[in-house]
């Protein structure tokens, strides 16, 4: 049985949050673009990215990305095959990134090279949420795919990301899933300040709108 002992947490997290904003200013020193992408598995964060990363390429924008899975190298070797620079970052048993890892794959670029730094975290939609990493945004994405009942569920990912996506909307009506519903509850989530944007990658439609939020 694994027992956390009391103040164990709050400590873990405040020492994430320490790093988290030395990770920001040194990004910033190299004025840098960062963004932190979040969702489960089969959202399509590593195909976004790669879309994402394609049309900023041809704007002349300098892209990489670090990869972060449990363990393994498949989204590293995606993002290569693309053309993307990345660099790969293994978790070994944590269901989520930290501060202290991305410092680490930090450490191993020549961030003057670099515009932008995509980061892909492990797919999960509870964990990351609570362990801010130093991008300057925060992504949620999820899929048709998943269901109408994604917000509903993991309300804290939401509230603590900047920005929402909604990928696959190309099949939403094969899978039965109204995006509207998932739209509705976004916005009673957020108070009605927020949209969540909806694209599909695999038609590259909405991807410019995205760019657009990101400020890239």
């Amino acid at each position: 049985m694994h027992i956390v002992q009391p103040g164990m947490e709050i400590d873990v997290l405040k020492e994430n949050s320490k790093v988290a904003n030395e990770n920001y200013r040194r990004l910033k020193e190299h004025k840098i673009r960062s963004v932190d992408f979040m969702g489960s598995i089969g959202a399509g964060k590593t195909a976004l990215i790669i879309k994402l990363a394609e049309k900023l390429r041809e704007k002349g924008v300098r892209v990489c990305a670090i990869a972060g899975d449990v363990t393994g190298v498949d989204d590293y070797s995606r993002f290569e095959k693309s053309g993307l620079k990345a660099f790969n970052c293994n978790t070994g048993h944590e269901c989520h990134l930290d501060a202290n890892l991305v410092r680490k794959s930090l450490n191993e670029i020549d961030l003057d090279d670099y515009d932008v730094v995509f980061i892909e975290n492990v797919g999960n939609l509870v964990c990351p949420a609570d362990f801010p990493l130093g991008t300057d945004y925060r992504v949620v994405v999820i899929s048709t795919t998943e269901g109408d009942d994604m917000v509903r569920k993991h309300h804290d990912i939401f509230l603590h990301s900047d920005i929402a996506i909604l990928n696959k909307m190309d099949i939403s009506d094969a899978v039965g899933v109204d995006p509207e519903v998932i739209a509705e509850d976004y916005r009673r989530l957020t108070g009605g300040l927020k949209e969540i944007y909806k694209c599909s990658v695999k038609k590259e439609q909405g991807l410019d709108e995205i760019i657009a939020a990101l400020k890239l």
